[in-house]
């Protein structure tokens, strides 16, 4: 630890630590469609509340009826139940004058005499940092910090001087807003993809403004390969000259199957195997469990649909994995990994009943995935819209990895800065354009 930082407790740099509301203050009945944000977990993914993510409002004159809640820019959010662990502030370039905090948070406000936003956040952060806040939480029942405010006051921090606390702010800021900016740039394509997916295959935008001798705005190429007409066939109104088929005959399916529980670690040895929900994430599942005996693989691209408790959350194989009993592998025939996942997306509504017929949780098996029914567009208009969507989905994938490669550099980081084992000057030149 450098010379110059010294030990102090919360109470001694912050101005204020309060509790978010009690009971039901925050519930959906309030919610309105505009006025002041309120702050959930998922908003507290990354070292800033993140407002790329959608809010829920309460109307002004509820926030000020809830006025200790209400926290500003540069205030710290913590959660004291649930999802414990979560901590970020909101940012100076916020987009709103003022929050509100929902009932399992609480927050800080810093006295910035002493100490910045920034580098709190940074310190809780760090192995210790979460060491020390949640060293008085109950995992029985729901996870939950013991008297949070008055604990958050005891502890004790290192803090260096200032221009210090701004430099590590600043590298480990540029880190995160790169990410942060992935995610953003990514929800985006995301949802143009999905759009075009939705228009061509669920809307059937080309047919329809062909049929009425509209320009739909396609390239001339792209529109020919669309009729002009529809059909009524088993499924509805189909553009004529389709066929209504099923998940099996279109598309080959792995139904996952778990090893011996022997064979999984957290430690990296072997492939990396999903079961589910508690794996999936945006887009691509996160590495939580690995497996050294695999017996059944999805290869990167496959889409993963979890098939049990619940059924019909969707993801795709970054790289080559070993799925569960509670995950399928799935791709179309024509290898079209892009179509793939938007299919299975567009059959989210079918996965839901068979999510609502289990009797203690939902599953789908093999037979009954299979008989899915399902459009089947002609195959060159497949591989057109895997022309479209590919690109957009690689530019996803590519961020993805850019991420996670960030996320590393900045976890491993973190700690070395926050403790001062690595000066911030040294980092500014080993790092060269990237900070």
């Amino acid at each position: 630890m450098a010379h110059e930082w010294r030990a102090a407790r919360i109470e001694e740099v912050a101005e204020k630590v309060a509790m978010g509301p009690f009971g039901s203050s925050i519930k959906v009945e309030t919610f309105v469609p505009t006025g002041v944000p309120v702050i959930s977990g998922q908003h507290l993914r990354g070292f800033k509340v993140a407002e790329s993510v959608q809010f829920n409002f309460v109307s002004y004159e509820h926030a000020d009826r809830l006025k200790n809640a209400n926290v500003q820019r540069g205030d710290i959010i913590f959660t004291h139940a649930g999802n414990i662990g979560q901590v970020a502030y909101v940012p100076e370039d916020s987009k709103f004058e003022r929050y509100v905090i929902s009932q399992r948070q609480f927050y800080m406000r810093c006295d910035r005499s002493k100490v910045i936003p920034e580098f709190v956040v940074a310190y809780f952060k760090t192995p210790e940092g979460q060491h020390k806040l949640l060293a008085n939480a109950s995992q029985v029942g729901v996870p939950s910090i013991a008297q949070p405010v008055t604990y958050l006051r005891t502890i004790e921090i290192l803090v260096p001087p200032l221009p210090e606390q701004r430099a590590i702010a600043q590298i480990l800021g540029t880190l995160d807003d790169k990410i942060e900016l992935n995610w953003r740039m990514n929800e985006t394509l995301e949802a143009i993809a999905r759009a075009i997916f939705k228009s061509w295959f669920v809307d059937f935008d080309p047919v329809r403004a062909k049929a009425e001798g509209r320009d739909h705005g396609l390239p001339k190429e792209i529109t020919d390969l669309f009729p002009d007409s529809f059909e009524d066939l088993e499924l509805g109104e189909i553009p004529k000259g389709w066929g209504i088929s099923t998940v099996g005959e279109e598309f080959i399916l792995t139904m996952g199957q778990s090893p011996p529980g022997e064979t999984y670690n957290d430690i990296g040895e072997g492939i990396p195997f999903f079961q589910g929900r508690a794996d999936f994430g945006f887009r691509y599942p996160s590495h939580r469990v690995f497996c050294t005996a695999p017996t059944r693989f999805a290869d990167p691209g496959d889409t993963l649909v979890s098939v049990r408790a619940p059924v019909g959350d969707i993801n795709m194989a970054l790289e080559r994995c070993s799925v569960g009993r509670g995950v399928a592998a799935i791709r179309h025939k024509s290898s079209s990994r892009s179509y793939t996942y938007h299919a299975m997306l567009s059959l989210v509504d079918v996965f839901g009943d068979f999510e609502a017929e289990g009797t203690v949780f939902g599953c789908i098996n093999k037979d009954d995935f299979h008989r899915i029914k399902s459009i089947a567009p002609p195959p060159h208009l497949v591989l057109d819209f895997e022309k479209a969507a590919f690109p957009i989905d690689q530019t996803i994938e590519n961020n993805i990895v850019q991420s996670r490669i960030l996320a590393a550099l900045r976890d491993a980081l973190l700690p070395k800065l926050i403790f001062g084992e690595i000066r911030t000057k040294d980092v500014k030149k080993f790092m060269g354009g990237i900070v």
